[in-house]
């Protein structure tokens, strides 16, 4: 069979690391070997029942049959609209200021094409969410790394960047609570963010996906809450992570009117907006009743609670995550976090991302998803105990 050759767009593409971990996850379950998978960030609770009665309603109606309009049901981004007024005072023109998006990363993935050019810069975290680097590829841009330091909090110094790098960068990724390391963001970052933008002309692109799960009582708040945000930049939200919808494909982006309005023009020209049944749903989750939302904080936070108390009694020492539903966790020494996941899942069946793969600043470290059951996570705990990695540790303390 002739096999055509690429585009030189696609052999730019950064290898797809989720896809790559799915696949040795599988292949070691095809085995017979019982894994338990906390290396994705895929809620393990179903979406909530309202949501579902909402969809299925939708579908029954024949309108939702026919093509959607090209940029969502008006009526849908007022209810984005009146989600973040009611949960973070922040006014939002629903025409002008909202664009609906096949789920948050489409969303990222295509900012960059809208707003970039060949040879221009992204500013991007390490450790980041490693799906930035495809919509820069795509762009043909380049990009420049922001260390994310525990001893800062994680969060990125704009000081330490080049003054050549910051005279040409366009765009800024920031992600608070942070995925992969669950720190936490305050509004004096914020500023400090959009003060750094505002001297060099760069637009702020803050992924929230996951701006419900914040732990200690701290709740996560919005970029778009602080003075002259909009104007610097936007927020992307996700319905995946608050609602349990990530299969669903929808999240929507707030902030900036030029922004919003390339983002629309691109998603014309590769899409027919969102299944209208899907926007219906999700106008039903952002107006419904939110108690379930805080439950399921309260819920991932249990987890937390236990993971990390657990690991440091097996001798493992790990730090607290302020948010998200991810824990952040140091490799043993003699080990890369590469070797580290393979040992975990080849000897105990217990699946980490290894630190790598969300940059060079993630070696050292694994991530694991609050996204099993209190019962799996125990069981997790005892499996990788039983391996004495941490025994000598132990031994030292007594």
């Amino acid at each position: 069979m002739k096999t055509f050759e690429t585009a030189n767009r696609l052999q730019a593409l950064p290898e797809q690391f989720f896809a790559k971990l799915g696949q040795q996850i599988k292949e070691a379950s095809d085995k017979g070997q019982d894994i338990i998978n906390l290396a994705q960030g895929s809620p393990d609770q179903p979406a909530f029942s309202h949501i579902k009665e909402a969809l299925k309603a939708a579908a029954d109606n024949p309108a939702n049959d026919k093509y959607p309009p090209f940029q969502g049901f008006s009526h849908v981004k007022k209810a984005c609209a009146d989600f973040y007024k009611r949960e973070y005072g922040v006014e939002a023109d629903p025409e002008k200021e909202i664009a609906l998006i096949i789920g948050g990363k489409a969303g990222l993935v295509e900012l960059p094409q809208c707003l970039l050019n060949p040879g221009d810069i992204a500013l991007v975290p390490d450790p980041g969410y490693p799906d930035y680097w495809s919509g820069i590829a795509l762009a043909g841009a380049d990009m420049h790394m922001l260390p994310l330091e525990a001893e800062n909090g994680f969060l990125p110094r704009y000081e330490k960047i080049p003054k050549e790098v910051a005279e040409k960068a366009k765009l800024l990724f920031i992600n608070y609570p942070n995925n992969p390391t669950g720190a936490m963001a305050d509004s004096a970052f914020f500023e400090k963010t959009i003060q750094f933008a505002d001297e060099h002309g760069i637009c702020i692109v803050h992924d929230f996906a996951y701006g419900a799960i914040g732990f200690d009582g701290k709740r996560p708040i919005s970029y778009l809450q602080a003075n002259g945000a909009k104007e610097h930049g936007i927020e992307i939200y996700t319905m995946s992570k608050t609602y349990n919808m990530a299969g669903w494909r929808i999240g929507f982006a707030v902030g900036n009117p030029s922004v919003i309005a390339a983002l629309e023009l691109m998603q014309e020209h590769l899409h027919c907006s969102l299944y209208g049944g899907i926007q219906e749903a999700a106008a039903a989750a952002l107006l419904g009743p939110q108690e379930q939302v805080h439950q399921q904080q309260a819920m991932y936070e249990a987890r937390r609670n236990l993971l990390i108390s657990r690991l440091q009694e097996i001798g493992w020492e790990v730090t607290t995550p302020e948010g998200s539903f991810f824990a952040w966790l140091k490799v043993p020494k003699g080990y890369t976090s590469q070797q580290f996941s393979e040992l975990l899942l080849e000897k105990a069946g217990v699946a980490f991302a290894p630190g790598i793969g969300f940059g060079e600043r993630g070696e050292g470290y694994v991530r694991a998803g609050l996204v099993a059951s209190e019962e799996q996570i125990q069981e997790a705990v005892r499996r990788i105990a039983q391996l004495n990695i941490f025994k000598k540790q132990v031994d030292s303390r007594v």
